[in-house]
C-alpha cells in the first residue's frame, strides 16, 4: 500500500502547499535514522548516534546543512512511498528526460547470531522510462555544520574527512561526475553506499542488493511476528515500524524525535531537541510494544530504566541521553539557519534539570509487566526488592511536592493532577509486584502512597464544573488529566468519568478531533498548536466511557494530519491542518497504537478480519 502523493519541484526549492506537511519519509536501523527528503536530498542524518552532530543537516540549514541530492536536470515530479510493511524508502522521480528510482535503505538483518545494523546508507538508482540524465552531490559536514568535510578520491570511492571518524562513499558511478557534480546518463542500475568509521570491503552492487533483499526480509518478518489488531491496521504497522527504528538498539532507549529544533509553531521559539529518552513516556512506550507483542524491545527498554533506576541519585531526571548519560547541556546555535528560518536552534535539552515526580510511578508501572505477565519470568529477578524499595522511596520524598509538570514548565511548579495520578498508579503497581514477591512492608508503604496521591487528585477536583483542574489551586484545564480515565483512577463507566470528560471536550477539543494540552499562558505565552498525542488519548478517553461512535470519528479526523507516508508529528495546527514540531514524533505514533488498540478491542476486532 504505497499512497503516493505527487509535488513538483525545481532543483531543491519545495514547491509548498498551504498546509505545511513536512516533506521527508525516514529510514533508520535501531543504530542511526536518516531523513530522505521528496527531493531526494538527506535533510537529516546524524553520525554515529541518534543525539551526534549532523552530517547532513539540510532540514535545518540549506546553506550550512550539507547535500547528498540525486537530481534530473530542470523540473520534476516525485514521489515517495515505502515496500510495503518495510523501513525501506523509493523516491520516484520523473522529469522531461525520463523516469527513475532511487531506493534509500539503512541495511538490518541476522546475521552470526546478532543483528547487523552499520553504519551505512545504500542508494540504489535504477532508470525506469526514457534516458534520465542525474546529478549526484555528496557533500558532508561536521560540528552542525561548522566545517565541511574534505573529498579524497581513491580507485572507487570517495573519502571525507574532519569528522570523528572518516565517512566513505562506495559507488559503480564515475568518480569523476560526482567531483565535477556533472550530469551523467542513467543507463543502468547504479549504487551510493555511504559508510562511517570504515570501508566496504565487498563487492558494490551484489553487496548492496544482497543487503537490500535480507533488509526487506527482516522488517516482513518482524511485522508477522507483530500481533496487530484489524482496526486500520496499515496505520499501526507503519507506526510500529516508526516506533521500532526510534529505539538506539545498543543501551534500548527510545528517543522522542530523531530531530531537533523544529518549531512548535513559526516564531514561537519552542523550538526543542528532542533526541533524547523521556522516563514519563516509558509507560505509554511499553503499553504499545506490549499491544503489538514485541518482548524483546520490551525488555531492552527495561533493561536500560533499570540501569537509571538503581543510580545513587536522589532523583530521576525527566530525560536522559541515549547512553544512559545525565547532563544534557542546552546550548544555541547561533550560526544556523534554523528549519523555515526559525529560530533558535537548540541542542541538548535543559529540562533535564527539572522536578518532575511523576516519572518514578511511570516506570513502576512500566515494571509491572515483568511480574504479572507470565511470560517474563520473574522468579530469577535478583533485584526486585533493592529497585521496588529504591523507587518507593522517590515517591514517598517527592509526594507532596510542587513539580514541573508533564508539560516541563520551566518556571512555575504546582502539585500537579498529573503528577499525582502516575504516584498513585505507581504504589497500584508496587503493591501489586510485593504482593507478588511476599514483602509486607512494602504493601504497606505502598498502600501509604496510594492513599495520599489520591487525596491530592481530589484536591484538584471543582464539583461545580464537575472536572479535575490540572493542578491545586488552579482553575485551568488540561488533557494530561484524561489519563484519570485511561488508568482507571476513574471508573470510565461512572458519571464523574463522563462528565470529566465533556467538561475537557468544551474547553480544549479544536476542529475534527485536534486537542490542545492547554490553553491557559505558560513561559512562552500561549500555546498556538494542538499536540497530537493528546488526540490519542481523547480518542482513547472516548472509547473507555462507552461513546464507541465518537471515538471512531474522531480517530479517522485525526489520521488526515499525517504527511504523505503516514508520518506524523508533534503538533498540528487546527487552523489549517499543518504539521508543526518533532517529526516524526515517536509519541505521537504510539499514541494511535495505542488508541487503535483500545477502539479494536472494543470492537472485538482482535485480528484482521
Amino acid at each position: 500500500m504505497h499512497y503516493p502523493v505527487v509535488f513538483k519541484y525545481h532543483n531543491l526549492n519545495l514547491y509548498m502547499a498551504e498546509r505545511h506537511t513536512y516533506q521527508t519519509g525516514i529510514i533508520g536501523n535501531c543504530a542511526y535514522l536518516a531523513h530522505i527528503n521528496k527531493n531526494t536530498n538527506i535533510d537529516w542524518l546524524c553520525w554515529p548516534r541518534f543525539d551526534s552532530t549532523f552530517v547532513f543537516g539540510g532540514l535545518l540549514d540549506t546553506e550550512k546543512g550539507g547535500e547528498f541530492s540525486i537530481l534530473p536536470h530542470g523540473e520534476y515530479t516525485s514521489r515517495q512511498f515505502y515496500l510495503e510493511n518495510t523501513n525501506v524508502l523509493c523516491t520516484e522521480i520523473s522529469s522531461p528526460e525520463g523516469k527513475y528510482r532511487i531506493t534509500d535503505f539503512a541495511p538490518r538483518f541476522h546475521q552470526y547470531e546478532r543483528y547487523y545494523k552499520p553504519l551505512m546508507v545504500i542508494r540504489k538508482i535504477e532508470p525506469l522510462e526514457g534516458n534520465p540524465r542525474i546529478r549526484v552531490k555528496c557533500n558532508p559536514v561536521c560540528d552542525y555544520g561548522a566545517m565541511k568535510q574534505k573529498a579524497h578520491r581513491g580507485s572507487n570511492h570517495i573519502q571525507y574527512t574532519g569528522g570523528d571518524e572518516f565517512m566513505r562513499l562506495s559507488t559503480d558511478i564515475s568518480l569523476s561526475y560526482i567531483e565535477d557534480e556533472r550530469h551523467f546518463a542513467l543507463n543502468e542500475t547504479k549504487y551510493l553506499i555511504l559508510t562511517y568509521g570504515h570501508e566496504l570491503d565487498a563487492p558494490i552492487a551484489s553487496t548492496a542488493e544482497r543487503f537490500l533483499t535480507e533488509t526487506i526480509k527482516y522488517w516482513r518478518r518482524w511485522i508477522k511476528h507483530s500481533n496487530i489488531a484489524g482496526f486500520y491496521q496499515h496505520l499501526v504497522i507503519r507506526s510500529a515500524l516508526v516506533l521500532k527504528i526510534h529505539q538506539y538498539e545498543d543501551t534500548g532507549a527510545i528517543i522522542a524525535a530523531s530531530t531537533t529544533s523544529l518549531p512548535e509553531s513559526p516564531g514561537s521559539t519552542r523550538n526543542w531537541d528532542y533526541r533524547y529518552c523521556w522516563m514519563r513516556d516509558t509507560y505509554y512506550v511499553i503499553t504499545s510494544l506490549s499491544h503489538i507483542g514485541h518482548f524483546e524491545e520490551m525488555e531492552k527498554y527495561f533493561g536500560y530504566v533499570t540501569d537509571i533506576s538503581f543510580r545513587d541519585d536522589e532523583r530521576y531526571q525527566p530525560l536522559f541521553g541515549i547512553g544512559g548519560e545525565r547532563v544534557l547541556t542546552e546550548r544555541i546555535l547561533e550560526d544556523i539557519a534554523g528549519y523555515q528560518g526559525n529560530q533558535p536552534v537548540r541542542i541538548g535539552n535543559q529540562a533535564y534539570e527539572h522536578i518532575q515526580n511523576d516519572i518514578y510511578g511511570q516506570v513502576l508501572v512500566s515494571m509491572l509487566p515483568l511480574y504479572n505477565d507470565q511470560r517474563f519470568i520473574s522468579k530469577e529477578r535478583q533485584d526486585s526488592e533493592k529497585w521496588l524499595d529504591y523507587l518507593l522511596k522517590k515517591i514517598e520524598r517527592t509526594i507532596d511536592e510542587k513539580d514541573a509538570g508533564i508539560w516541563e514548565f520551566r518556571n512555575i511548579a504546582n502539585i500537579h493532577c498529573y503528577t499525582n495520578l502516575f504516584q498513585w498508579a505507581g504504589a497500584n503497581a508496587a503493591l501489586k509486584i510485593a504482593t507478588k514477591i511476599g514483602n509486607e512492608e512494602f504493601k504497606q508503604r505502598a498502600q501509604i502512597l496510594i492513599d495520599k496521591a489520591a487525596q491530592h487528585i481530589e484536591d484538584c477536583y471543582d464539583p461545580e464544573r464537575k472536572v479535575y483542574n490540572h493542578a491545586v489551586g488552579s482553575p485551568h484545564l488540561d488533557a494530561s488529566t484524561l489519563q484519570l480515565i485511561l488508568m482507571n483512577y476513574l471508573d470510565p463507566n461512572s458519571q464523574r468519568a463522563k462528565d470529566h470528560l465533556i467538561a475537557l471536550e468544551k474547553e480544549l477539543k479544536a476542529e475534527n478531533g485536534l486537542f490542545y494540552r492547554y490553553l491557559h499562558t505558560d513561559d512562552f505565552g500561549k500555546p498556538k498548536t494542538t499536540f497530537l498525542i493528546c488526540a490519542f488519548w481523547y480518542v482513547e478517553a472516548l472509547a473507555c466511557v462507552g461513546r464507541l461512535d465518537d471515538a471512531i470519528r474522531e480517530f479517522e479526523s485525526i489520521i488526515k494530519y499525517a504527511n504523505h507516508l503516514l508520518l506524523f508529528s508533534e503538533d498540528v495546527d487546527e487552523n489549517d491542518g499543518s504539521q508543526w514540531g518533532n517529526f516524526p514524533q515517536a509519541y505521537s505514533h504510539v499514541g494511535l497504537m495505542n488508541a487503535a488498540h483500545r477502539i479494536a478491542i472494543k470492537l472485538d476486532r482482535p485480528i484482521f478480519l
